[in-house]
């Protein structure tokens, strides 16, 4: 037995919840990674999981085991990358998930330059505005905008996105260019709605001394970025986008800002990860070059 390798399906077994699920982000088959920990237990002489049909559980002493093993191969993952000579570049499997919109827009065009300077970093990349089960899923890193739902996560804000509130030609065409934020909470003005912010802007919109916190009424509302900027474009209401998502419509004319002189506090954008996941270097030098990229954004 591999003590190294044992640990490693130990620990994803903990954090997926299942010998099953464990297998599949190791690609490992159930019954290499059931023998592994059966070993593992063997050569301890105690027993790490409880195990039911439903769901696996640390014992006191696999939760105990489990805290130091997820110390020990973040120290070995650091050890073997941070030696000098030819081992000194980070390398291996990344996985992160983000907005689907700031990787079509944003970290994916760049990503030539990341793996320019890592060239041995392997992104796996989700993009998405589901919720992601970061253990579950063995994600390395999310990328979120907002208010991080997950207080239990360590985090790192990478940036302060602008917003801005915008509407398509045709839609101020049919339902009138709106002259107060009040009026969008009157027919026949209609938004698109975000799943996670309900039928509002989540932050108030000021004007001096003056403030409006913004509801409306939708026929249309989404979990997804791209299909809620499309929504948008299609004339379906009026958006409240970042910067960097308006952009290259407000330069084609497809769609028209809102509001100008009102003002929207900045939406944080955070990297999070497992709060007791050591950070190896290859997600220490991403989230690095991701506050890079996001400076010039």
């Amino acid at each position: 037995m591999d003590r190294f390798d044992a640990m490693k399906a130990f620990v994803r077994v903990v954090e997926a919840g299942s010998f099953t699920r464990a297998a599949e982000t190791l690609h490992m088959s159930r019954a290499t990674v059931t023998q592994l920990v059966q070993q593992l237990e063997a050569r301890l002489r105690v027993r790490l999981l409880n195990r039911t049909t439903r769901r696996v559980n640390t014992t006191p002493d696999g939760a105990a085991f489990y805290e130091r093993a997820v110390g020990i191969l973040a120290e070995l993952d650091d050890l073997e990358t941070g030696l000098p000579g030819a081992a000194t570049a980070p390398s291996g499997q990344l996985r992160v998930d983000m907005p689907s919109p700031l990787a079509a827009l944003v970290v994916v065009p760049a990503l030539p330059g990341f793996h320019a300077r890592y060239p041995d970093i392997v992104l796996d990349l989700g993009a998405s505005d589901r919720k992601v089960d970061i253990l579950g899923e063995n994600v390395d890193c999310v990328i979120r905008g907002g208010e991080l739902a997950d207080g239990s996560l360590a985090a790192r804000r990478v940036a302060d996105l602008r917003l801005g509130v915008y509407a398509a030609p045709a839609y101020l065409a049919r339902a009138g260019t709106p002259a107060h934020p009040a009026e969008l909470g009157e027919d026949p003005h209609r938004i698109v709605a975000f799943r996670w912010s309900g039928n509002g802007l989540p932050y108030a919109m000021r004007r001096g001394g003056e403030s409006a916190s913004v509801h409306g009424r939708y026929v249309l509302r989404t979990d997804d970025g791209n299909a809620y900027l499309a929504a948008g474009l299609a004339g379906l209401g009026i958006l409240w986008l970042p910067d960097y998502m308006a952009r290259p419509h407000l330069a084609a004319g497809t769609l028209l800002p809102l509001f100008p002189d009102w003002h929207i506090d900045p939406m944080p954008l955070w990297i999070a990860w497992p709060p007791n996941r050591h950070l190896g270097r290859k997600v220490r030098v991403f989230i690095d070059w991701v506050v890079e990229l996001m400076a010039g954004v």
